[in-house]
């Protein structure tokens, strides 16, 4: 299929382009910083804000993986932040749906639950999370990704498109996911707010893949973690100790995951293969 992805010059958007060109995929790409890579059906450099960036990009693409968001909620203006992340989630949406594009993939974040970048400590109600779980979200960054999941369902009501919105946790490889399974092990305290959860970034492309490439209809929201947690501690140790009290609705054995991913395994038939090296 020809697919445009949104955020190609990200970590997950530059590992999502080698997947789907590998794979046979025609590709085109957009990003605020010029994507310069010669396997691309076409490069469009520009604002997602912008509706002519957005409608030129689209054009003749048979599905979308919108992955252009600002990334965190670390910058200067919270509220700016939000806007900007909730205005390129609309217009990309709203012009697939238009364009009659097929499929969209989308990149919201397990931050949709809000307990990643809370500015106060919380805890989860129980876990394992899945898609139901309720949210605490109080940052701007976890309260876009949530006015991203409503966007996709109000354009699946209203255009037929199938979505799917992908809740990633951390999403490293290489060096990158080196460094952050090094901090976890200094201070899985310090990771608390994260319940520890990872992907390799190269799963996550896979994910995409899977989610343009299979048979489905409707809009969905899923989890896509790895089965383990990154620290090196048992589950049930982590838990204890930094989230006591908490119910938990399923053995936690091992090193076994805080997030449920069966939703994503049912859909796409997928479990994550690579470990921590």
């Amino acid at each position: 299929m020809r697919a445009l992805v949104t955020g190609a010059a990200g970590h997950i958007g530059s590992h999502v382009l080698d997947d789907l060109l590998a794979h046979g995929h025609q590709v085109v790409a957009t990003d605020l910083t010029p994507v310069d890579d010669t396997r691309l059906d076409g490069v469009h450099t520009g604002d997602l804000r912008d509706p002519e960036v957005v409608r030129k990009a689209m054009d003749g693409v048979e599905a979308v993986v919108h992955l252009g968001a600002i990334p965190h909620p670390n910058g200067p203006d919270p509220s700016a932040l939000y806007a900007t992340n909730c205005l390129t989630a609309h217009r990309v949406l709203d012009e697939a749906g238009r364009t009659g594009v097929g499929r969209v993939v989308a990149a919201s974040s397990a931050a949709a639950i809000g307990l990643a970048w809370s500015p106060v400590p919380q805890s989860p109600r129980y876990v394992p999370l899945d898609e139901e779980h309720p949210t605490l979200v109080q940052d701007p960054y976890g309260l876009s990704k949530l006015a991203l999941e409503e966007a996709a369902r109000a354009a699946h009501r209203r255009w037929g498109t199938g979505i799917v919105c992908m809740r990633f946790p951390f999403t490293g490889t290489g060096e990158r996911l080196a460094g952050q399974l090094a901090a976890v092990r200094e201070d899985p305290g310090g990771h608390r707010m994260d319940l520890w959860g990872w992907l390799d970034t190269r799963d996550a492309a896979t994910a995409v893949r899977l989610a343009l490439e299979r048979d489905l209809a409707g809009c969905h929201i899923i989890n896509v973690a790895a089965p383990d947690t990154s620290s090196p501690l048992p589950t049930a140790e982590l838990m204890e100790r930094f989230h006591p009290g908490v119910p938990a609705f399923s053995e936690l054995s091992g090193r076994t995951s805080l997030f449920d991913t069966r939703a994503c395994f049912e859909l796409l038939g997928f479990h994550p293969p690579h470990r921590p090296q």
